[in-house]
């Protein structure tokens, strides 16, 4: 009889530090990512409206990743050459 551990071999993981926050988000353009998760593009709707209704001087702009579950590289250059910070959406 022949028995394999279920634990596998984890890769090494190393942490990293988040993006350094912006002083202010005033005059700045956010881009709200639906990542195409369960729910998330209503919720990043939702996070739009509120924005625009309680920091109406943050642009926002809401866009989808191609495919679900997948890295969008193309997105994610554009957000680094025209936005100033992200939030994406994971959904329910």
């Amino acid at each position: 009889m022949k028995v394999l551990s279920p634990l596998g071999n984890p890769p090494t993981v190393s942490g990293k530090s988040l993006a350094p926050r912006p002083s202010s988000l005033a005059g700045k353009t956010v881009y709200l990512v639906d990542v195409r998760f369960d729910n998330s593009g209503d919720f990043m709707t939702q996070l739009e409206h509120w924005i625009s209704t309680h920091a109406p001087d943050v642009t926002t702009k809401l866009v989808q990743w191609k495919e679900p579950f997948v890295h969008d590289t193309d997105l994610a250059e554009e957000i680094r050459a025209k936005g100033d910070a992200a939030v994406l959406g994971v959904g329910l």
